[in-house]
């Protein structure tokens, strides 16, 4: 048997009693959290997300009003998710959803929807231990904002590192403060820095999210914010196009034709920039995502992601480029 390795594919040569045979494979020219988490635990691992019914301190209490111009009324990733369920509900639900489509074998919960670091430790405690209770979850994945982690929050959430496969997903969205401001995020980019250092103190695996074609934003802000994210040699990384849903700021925005959106075009040569700079060991846990089709305004291509995922492994093999090919911190 010989393996080699040509711009995106694996050619397997296999000698048997009849010749030799040649299988290709494809290889993805970035590193896959899905394939590192397969490689982990041996089978085929996904996320089941949950909601823990914990809001947002963009919202209630109301540091700029009614939260982020591109969050939609129920949150962000709750599409799909029985709110009135209990967490051991919604997961199995999930589990029985993602052993079908996709044949998993093994389960992550995600804490998906608001800031799910706002409460006090022990009711976190609560949440975390129930969805770890769970028949085949081997870990938690908890998405928060950099303004929602204090030191107490942060040490239980490195006792769930220490015990289980655990991680850590933070919104960052964008490194440009104008950005963040524009956006009604609520805290700066320093706000970010320090979440992330001090969660990094205690040795959690992060993965932060970015979105791409924010208003205001030039193709340059954005690699401007992928080598920063270069340079703290981020665990892992969630590229997201910015999308435009019904019933939000910056829908009203979109109706009165006061933002441009990227095309596909320029999002797929954009992401290839941006994770050509990333180091190679960084997870690449998304690289697009597609809005609910119900709520979702614009853009319509972005409802076709396998054309999306496709296009940019297509671009990868155009250039012969791959991962970190222009990163300083490899």
């Amino acid at each position: 048997m010989h393996l080699q390795s040509r711009k995106g594919f694996a050619l397997l040569h296999l000698n048997g009693g009849n010749g030799i045979v040649l299988i290709v494979m494809s290889v993805k020219p970035y590193q896959l959290f899905s394939e590192h988490m397969k490689k982990r635990f041996g089978v085929r691992v996904h996320k089941v997300s949950v909601d823990a019914g914990l809001g947002c301190p963009n919202r209630a209490g109301g540091r700029t009003g009614p939260g982020c111009l591109f969050c939609d009324p129920g949150g962000s990733g709750a599409v799909g998710i029985e709110r009135q369920s209990s967490i051991a509900a919604q997961i199995e639900q999930g589990k029985e959803v993602m052993a079908r489509k996709y044949k998993a074998g093994k389960f992550m919960a995600y804490f998906q929807p608001f800031s799910n670091t706002l409460a006090p430790v022990h009711q976190l405690r609560s949440l975390y231990d129930q969805a770890l209770a769970v028949d085949d979850v081997v870990g938690l994945a908890v998405g928060t904002r950099p303004d929602c982690v204090p030191p107490d929050v942060l040490d239980l959430l490195g006792e769930y590192h220490r015990k289980s496969y655990f991680w850590l997903e933070l919104g960052l969205q964008s490194s440009h403060d104008r950005t963040l401001h524009r956006l009604r995020r609520g805290h700066d980019y320093a706000a970010f820095a320090e979440a992330y250092s001090q969660a990094k103190s205690r040795d959690l695996n992060i993965c932060v999210h970015v979105i791409l074609g924010l208003p205001g934003e030039s193709h340059e802000d954005m690699l401007a914010t992928a080598d920063v994210l270069a340079k703290l040699k981020v665990d892992g990384v969630k590229l997201h196009l910015l999308h435009v849903l019904k019933n939000t700021p910056l829908g009203q925005m979109y109706a009165e034709h006061r933002i441009e959106l990227l095309e596909m075009d320029e999002y797929v040569e954009l992401v290839v920039d941006i994770v050509e700079r990333l180091p190679r060991q960084t997870l690449i846990h998304r690289l697009t995502g597609d809005g609910p089709r119900d709520q979702l305004l614009a853009p319509l291509w972005s409802l076709k992601k396998w054309e999306v995922l496709n296009a940019i492994d297509a671009e990868f093999a155009r250039r012969g480029s791959c991962q970190g090919k222009r990163s300083q911190s490899r």
